[in-house]
Protein backbone atom coordinates (compact mmCIF):
# COMPACT_ATOMS: atom_id res chain seq x y z
CA UNK A 1 0.00 0.00 0.00
CA UNK A 2 1.45 3.41 -1.17
CA UNK A 3 1.48 6.15 1.47
CA UNK A 4 -1.59 8.30 -0.03
CA UNK A 5 -3.60 4.92 -0.13
CA UNK A 6 -2.78 4.50 3.69
CA UNK A 7 -3.42 8.35 4.51
CA UNK A 8 -7.15 7.33 2.88
CA UNK A 9 -7.14 4.12 4.92
CA UNK A 10 -6.58 5.92 7.77
CA UNK A 11 -9.01 8.39 7.38
CA UNK A 12 -11.40 6.07 6.88
CA UNK A 13 -10.59 4.45 10.20
CA UNK A 14 -10.46 7.48 12.22
CA UNK A 15 -7.09 6.98 13.16
CA UNK A 16 -5.61 10.71 13.34
CA UNK A 17 -2.39 10.27 14.81
CA UNK A 18 -1.38 8.02 12.09
CA UNK A 19 -3.19 10.42 9.60
CA UNK A 20 -0.98 12.70 10.74
CA UNK A 21 2.18 10.75 10.73
CA UNK A 22 1.11 9.90 7.12
CA UNK A 23 0.16 13.13 5.85
CA UNK A 24 3.94 13.98 6.62
CA UNK A 25 5.61 11.29 5.51
CA UNK A 26 3.75 11.78 1.95
CA UNK A 27 5.44 15.33 1.91
CA UNK A 28 8.84 14.10 2.81
CA UNK A 29 8.73 11.31 -0.47
CA UNK A 30 8.04 14.01 -2.41
CA UNK A 31 4.51 13.93 -3.05
CA UNK A 32 3.00 17.31 -3.97
CA UNK A 33 0.63 18.66 -0.74
CA UNK A 34 -2.51 19.12 -3.48
CA UNK A 35 -1.52 15.27 -4.45
CA UNK A 36 -1.80 14.40 -0.33
CA UNK A 37 -5.19 16.48 -0.41
CA UNK A 38 -7.20 15.50 -3.15
CA UNK A 39 -5.74 11.83 -3.05
CA UNK A 40 -5.35 10.73 0.34
CA UNK A 41 -7.52 13.14 2.70
CA UNK A 42 -10.14 14.07 -0.01
CA UNK A 43 -10.56 10.68 -1.54
CA UNK A 44 -10.45 8.84 2.16
CA UNK A 45 -13.41 11.56 3.24
CA UNK A 46 -15.51 11.04 0.06
CA UNK A 47 -15.48 7.27 0.96
CA UNK A 48 -17.16 8.07 4.59
CA UNK A 49 -19.13 10.15 3.51
CA UNK A 50 -20.63 7.86 0.18
CA UNK A 51 -21.07 5.29 3.45
CA UNK A 52 -22.16 7.24 5.56
CA UNK A 53 -25.16 7.78 2.97
CA UNK A 54 -25.31 4.19 2.46
CA UNK A 55 -25.91 3.82 6.23
CA UNK A 56 -22.80 1.51 6.60
CA UNK A 57 -21.23 4.05 9.29
CA UNK A 58 -23.05 6.75 11.72
CA UNK A 59 -22.17 10.38 13.40
CA UNK A 60 -19.56 8.78 15.42
CA UNK A 61 -17.33 7.34 12.75
CA UNK A 62 -18.04 10.28 10.60
CA UNK A 63 -16.94 12.56 13.34
CA UNK A 64 -13.82 10.87 14.29
CA UNK A 65 -12.98 10.84 10.36
CA UNK A 66 -13.54 14.45 10.23
CA UNK A 67 -10.92 14.93 13.16
CA UNK A 68 -8.53 12.73 11.37
CA UNK A 69 -8.77 15.13 7.99
CA UNK A 70 -8.00 18.38 10.84
CA UNK A 71 -5.31 16.40 11.78
CA UNK A 72 -3.62 16.16 7.77
CA UNK A 73 -4.89 19.25 7.43
CA UNK A 74 -2.93 20.95 10.00
CA UNK A 75 -0.16 19.93 8.26
CA UNK A 76 -0.98 20.55 5.23
CA UNK A 77 -2.78 24.15 5.63
CA UNK A 78 0.18 26.23 5.60
CA UNK A 79 1.66 24.82 2.94
CA UNK A 80 -1.42 25.05 0.40
CA UNK A 81 -1.82 28.46 1.51
CA UNK A 82 1.71 29.43 0.98
CA UNK A 83 1.20 27.90 -2.79
CA UNK A 84 -1.96 29.57 -3.54
CA UNK A 85 -2.00 26.75 -5.78
CA UNK A 86 -5.36 24.77 -4.28
CA UNK A 87 -8.45 25.38 -5.66
CA UNK A 88 -11.75 24.67 -3.72
CA UNK A 89 -14.87 23.41 -5.67
CA UNK A 90 -16.65 26.12 -4.18
CA UNK A 91 -17.14 28.15 -1.17
CA UNK A 92 -20.45 27.44 1.28
CA UNK A 93 -22.12 29.10 3.44
CA UNK A 94 -24.17 26.58 6.20
CA UNK A 95 -26.96 27.57 8.89
CA UNK A 96 -29.82 26.85 10.95
CA UNK A 97 -32.83 29.12 10.54
CA UNK A 98 -34.00 32.12 12.80
CA UNK A 99 -35.85 30.16 15.69
CA UNK A 100 -34.20 26.98 15.53
CA UNK A 101 -31.21 26.27 17.03
CA UNK A 102 -29.94 22.34 16.01
CA UNK A 103 -26.83 21.90 14.75
CA UNK A 104 -25.92 18.56 14.64
CA UNK A 105 -27.31 17.89 10.71
CA UNK A 106 -25.39 21.02 9.71
CA UNK A 107 -22.34 20.21 11.30
CA UNK A 108 -22.16 16.49 9.82
CA UNK A 109 -23.39 18.19 6.47
CA UNK A 110 -20.05 21.23 6.81
CA UNK A 111 -17.53 18.03 7.59
CA UNK A 112 -18.63 16.20 4.57
CA UNK A 113 -18.39 19.05 1.81
CA UNK A 114 -15.06 20.17 3.78
CA UNK A 115 -13.80 16.51 3.29
CA UNK A 116 -15.28 17.01 -0.40
CA UNK A 117 -12.97 20.11 -1.29
CA UNK A 118 -15.30 22.84 -0.92
CA UNK A 119 -14.48 25.85 1.51
CA UNK A 120 -17.28 26.07 4.55
CA UNK A 121 -18.67 29.19 6.47
CA UNK A 122 -20.72 27.70 9.15
CA UNK A 123 -22.82 30.66 10.19
CA UNK A 124 -24.41 28.96 13.17
CA UNK A 125 -27.98 27.99 14.47
CA UNK A 126 -30.87 30.82 14.57
CA UNK A 127 -29.44 31.89 11.60
CA UNK A 128 -31.69 35.70 10.49
CA UNK A 129 -32.13 35.92 7.03
CA UNK A 130 -29.87 39.25 6.68
CA UNK A 131 -26.98 36.88 8.02
CA UNK A 132 -27.09 34.58 4.90
CA UNK A 133 -27.55 37.44 2.80
CA UNK A 134 -24.25 39.33 3.89
CA UNK A 135 -22.71 35.68 3.59
CA UNK A 136 -23.85 36.07 -0.41
CA UNK A 137 -22.63 39.21 -0.29
CA UNK A 138 -19.29 38.19 0.72
CA UNK A 139 -18.50 35.46 -1.57
CA UNK A 140 -20.94 32.33 -0.76
CA UNK A 141 -21.51 30.44 -3.67
CA UNK A 142 -23.76 28.52 -2.16
CA UNK A 143 -26.08 29.29 1.02
CA UNK A 144 -27.19 26.17 2.72
CA UNK A 145 -30.29 26.16 5.39
CA UNK A 146 -31.33 23.60 7.66
CA UNK A 147 -34.26 23.46 9.79
CA UNK A 148 -35.59 20.32 12.14
CA UNK A 149 -38.96 22.28 13.28
CA UNK A 150 -42.18 22.74 11.06
CA UNK A 151 -42.35 26.31 12.74
CA UNK A 152 -38.60 27.48 11.75
CA UNK A 153 -38.78 25.82 8.39
CA UNK A 154 -41.19 28.85 7.48
CA UNK A 155 -37.81 30.78 7.62
CA UNK A 156 -36.17 29.21 4.71
CA UNK A 157 -38.34 30.81 2.38
CA UNK A 158 -37.96 34.70 3.16
CA UNK A 159 -33.96 34.09 2.44
CA UNK A 160 -34.76 33.17 -1.08
CA UNK A 161 -36.80 35.92 -1.40
CA UNK A 162 -34.21 38.35 0.04
CA UNK A 163 -31.27 36.88 -2.11
CA UNK A 164 -33.82 37.04 -5.19
CA UNK A 165 -34.17 41.38 -3.61
CA UNK A 166 -30.48 41.81 -3.74
CA UNK A 167 -30.15 40.58 -7.34
CA UNK A 168 -28.13 37.41 -5.92
CA UNK A 169 -30.15 34.62 -6.88
CA UNK A 170 -28.84 32.77 -9.95
CA UNK A 171 -25.20 33.24 -9.06
CA UNK A 172 -25.89 32.17 -5.26
CA UNK A 173 -27.58 28.81 -5.52
CA UNK A 174 -29.95 27.76 -2.70
CA UNK A 175 -30.05 24.22 -0.81
CA UNK A 176 -32.19 23.22 1.99
CA UNK A 177 -32.03 20.30 4.33
CA UNK A 178 -33.59 18.73 7.44
CA UNK A 179 -35.88 15.81 8.55
CA UNK A 180 -38.91 18.03 7.88
CA UNK A 181 -37.52 19.40 4.28
CA UNK A 182 -38.79 17.94 0.87
CA UNK A 183 -38.20 18.23 -2.26
CA UNK A 184 -41.34 19.29 -2.84
CA UNK A 185 -40.94 21.87 0.10
CA UNK A 186 -37.91 23.19 -1.83
CA UNK A 187 -39.27 23.02 -5.35
CA UNK A 188 -42.41 25.64 -3.87
CA UNK A 189 -39.83 28.25 -2.32
CA UNK A 190 -37.63 28.16 -5.42
CA UNK A 191 -34.75 26.87 -3.75
CA UNK A 192 -32.06 25.69 -6.26
CA UNK A 193 -31.67 21.78 -3.95
CA UNK A 194 -32.54 19.58 -1.45
CA UNK A 195 -30.16 17.27 0.35
CA UNK A 196 -31.92 14.29 2.43
CA UNK A 197 -28.75 13.76 3.97
CA UNK A 198 -25.11 14.57 4.13
CA UNK A 199 -23.43 12.44 1.41
CA UNK A 200 -26.31 14.01 -1.12
CA UNK A 201 -25.72 17.11 0.11
CA UNK A 202 -22.20 16.59 -1.08
CA UNK A 203 -23.62 15.45 -4.64
CA UNK A 204 -25.87 18.26 -4.81
CA UNK A 205 -23.30 21.26 -3.81
CA UNK A 206 -21.47 19.29 -7.13
CA UNK A 207 -24.38 19.79 -9.21
CA UNK A 208 -24.80 23.65 -8.12
CA UNK A 209 -21.27 24.12 -8.77
CA UNK A 210 -21.05 22.32 -12.52
CA UNK A 211 -19.16 19.73 -11.31
CA UNK A 212 -21.48 16.86 -11.16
Amino acid sequence: MDTLQAITENLKEGQAAKVKELTQAALDEGISPDDVLDNGLIAGMTVVGKLFKENEVFLPEVMMSAKAMDAGMAVLEPLLLKSGKHESKGKVALGTVQGDVHSIGKNLVGIVLKGAGFEVTDLGVNTPTQKFVEAAQNGAQIIGMSALLTTTMQHMQPVVEALEKAGLKGRVKTMIGGCIVTQEYADSIRADGYAPDAGSAVDKAKELMGLA
